[in-house]
């Protein structure tokens, strides 16, 4: 192998371990963690670690972290609702399987089914 070939291997080598090195880890696939219910502000959408404020509205449990979520959780029947990101159905927050992304934010799936498939096509191993 001559001295030039040498060193654009070297060269070539260097700017792709620096790629790897610049690549934000918000362009990786993002793998949520199912949640627990009463842990997420249901008006933030946010898994807060820790339990939050019960409130009851006909009949479910929905959860918020402060008086202004409380009063929007009452009275605001959108605040109670979220979207499955798999099938578009709107889904009740009360009655969905939480996913929780690696910043806090979170997503509400209708059924332990989407939730899996959300997963599986995040890794690259949806069918």
């Amino acid at each position: 192998m001559k001295y030039s070939e040498l060193k654009q291997i070297i060269i070539l080598s260097f700017l792709f371990m620096a790629f790897l090195v610049a690549v934000p880890a918000s362009s990786q696939a993002e793998i949520l963690k199912q949640v627990k219910t009463e842990n997420v502000c249901m008006v933030n959408d946010e898994d807060m670690g820790k339990p939050q404020v019960p409130i009851q509205v006909k009949g479910k449990t929905y959860y918020g972290c402060c008086a202004m979520c409380v009063s929007s959780l009452t009275n605001d029947l959108k605040a109670r609702q979220g979207t499955d990101p798999v099938s578009g159905h709107v889904v009740n927050k009360a009655d969905a399987i939480i996913g929780a992304k690696a910043d806090g934010s979170v997503l509400y799936f209708e059924s332990k089914t989407t939730f899996t498939t959300y997963q599986q096509h995040e890794k690259g191993d949806a069918p």
